[in-house]
């Protein structure tokens, strides 16, 4: 056995076995033309060594990072080219995942933690892209005139540690949203929660502490980037100490839990308040965390100065006595399982044309990729399952801390009636109709301003 550093490539082709549904002989034919003519020769121009194919795929040994990647973004550029003659969903397409560390060659394969976490990558990125580790990006950074985007740190299968992660696709698109000098200062954790469970928490910005209890599928890191997100929080981050955290499940928390549940989501609050050593704050809850906020504010009256609840509900989608809620319910859930997981972002997309309708092509772009890299599908049905359960409505009738309930008129993920419902529960809650149809207040919209305008009269008059 030998062991050394080495460059690796991992490719494979993505919808392989759909392809080979259609026409086994004909894809097969393609496939052994492109790499005689095309890949391999591009292979061995850029000194490349292929340890072993799969099929459908290549492993591949690089002396360097550069010549690794020149090599990729060759394969990536030159195949729809080759493939142009043929519809969209009948083309050849590949992913391919790099990453730069010690591997062992034994009996003429190569093996060890470099190959797996390109493995990772191969899987994270989208037909036609690439995604290579953070030390890759460094690396070869002063020669890349294609553009990669920053996918942030990821949890990935069976590997401990984060991997920061770049991506290039064939349209890859760099309005990002920009950094504010609080997000470039974000401070990433970890914490415990009572289970054993690893919890990611972040914490940004000055002033009155508010802490967000998470909504459907987060990462504290990739959101910073995100033009749907990161207007938002930054400029929270400007007027609070903002904490906040993945819960179990998704992002950089652990995924491989045993429990998704109400109780357990309680606890993963607790952990999180605990570690960062919070005494007193307001209480965000957006979407699914406005139920989480109400009971933990009964729980924990002692650490709740006041609520602030957006786009949510105390009544999950199965407790609203509503067959159109439980058909909805039914067929989202079968979207998950199908096609949560996939490359393609048809699926998933359904969801961001529910979350966010007014978005512009990035921002719906963004949620896309959002949705698919923070969460595996098994876990993304599990969290949906665990919050169309939820009813807090008892417990909303006990609370008694100001309460500012915010909703867009429009919003066709949780209908305006459910946060009207939320105010009628909770005593003295005041309630602001906003205008728009999102679910997630966006830069741009009219709705984003008057968010924070009411936000701030209500901290004003909490702290006068």
């Amino acid at each position: 056995m030998e062991q050394r550093l080495a460059a690796i490539m991992m490719t494979d082709m993505y919808g392989f076995s759909r392809l080979m549904e259609q026409n086994a002989s004909v894809v097969i034919a393609r496939q052994k033309a492109h790499r005689k003519e095309f890949i391999d020769p591009e292979i061995s121009a850029n000194e490349g060594h292929i340890i072993k194919t799969t099929g459908d795929g290549l492993l591949v040994e690089f002396s360097s990072a550069h010549k690794a990647i020149r090599c990729a973004l060759k394969i990536q550029a030159g195949m729809p080219q080759r493939e142009k003659d043929r519809d969209y969903n009948e083309r050849i397409q590949y992913r391919i995942g790099i990453n730069v560390g010690d591997v062992v060659f034994d009996e003429g394969d190569m093996f060890g933690d470099g190959v797996n976490v390109a493995a990772r990558l191969e899987g994270l990125a989208e037909p036609g892209g690439i995604c290579v580790s953070d030390q890759v990006y460094q690396m070869t950074l002063d020669e890349l005139s294609d553009p990669f985007r920053d996918l942030g740190n990821q949890k990935v299968k069976n590997i401990e540690r984060l991997i920061r992660v770049w991506q290039w696709s064939p349209d890859v698109r760099q309005k990002e949203a920009k950094e504010s000098a609080a997000a470039l200062n974000q401070e990433v954790n970890f914490c415990i929660s009572s289970d054993d469970t690893q919890i990611a928490y972040a914490r940004v910005g000055t002033g009155p502490v508010l802490f967000k209890a998470p909504n459907w599928l987060n990462h504290i890191d990739y959101e910073w980037r995100s033009p749907v997100w990161g207007p938002l929080l930054s400029t929270l981050a400007e007027k609070f100490e903002l904490v906040r955290f993945d819960q179990r499940g998704n992002g950089l928390s652990d995924w491989d839990v045993e429990e998704i549940s109400e109780d357990a989501m309680i606890a993963d609050m607790e952990a999180v308040v605990d570690a960062a050593n919070l005494d007193q704050f307001v209480l965000l809850g957006i979407s699914q965390g406005c139920a989480f906020s109400i009971r933990y504010a009964l729980q924990h009256p002692e650490k709740v100065r006041a609520l602030i609840l957006f786009g949510g509900f105390v009544r999950g989608m199965l407790t609203r006595n509503s067959k159109e809620q439980e058909s909805l319910f039914a067929a989202a859930k079968t979207i998950i399982k199908q096609g949560w997981g996939s490359t393609n972002p048809a699926f998933r997309h359904l969801f961001t044309s529910m979350f966010i309708p007014d978005a512009t092509p990035d921002q719906a772009d963004s949620f896309d990729e959002l949705q698919r890299v923070c969460a595996a599908p098994e876990n993304a049905v599990r969290i949906f399952d665990m919050n169309a359960h939820v009813d807090m409505t008892e417990l909303a009738r006990k609370i008694n801390v100001p309460t500012l309930v915010l909703h867009c008129r429009g919003d066709s993920r949780v209908p305006v009636s459910e946060g009207r419902r939320i105010a009628a529960n909770i005593p003295g809650a005041k309630f602001v109709d906003l205008p728009g149809n999102n679910h997630v207040v966006l830069e741009g919209t009219p709705e984003f301003k008057i968010f924070f305008e009411e936000i701030d009269a209500f901290i004003k008059n909490l702290d006068g």
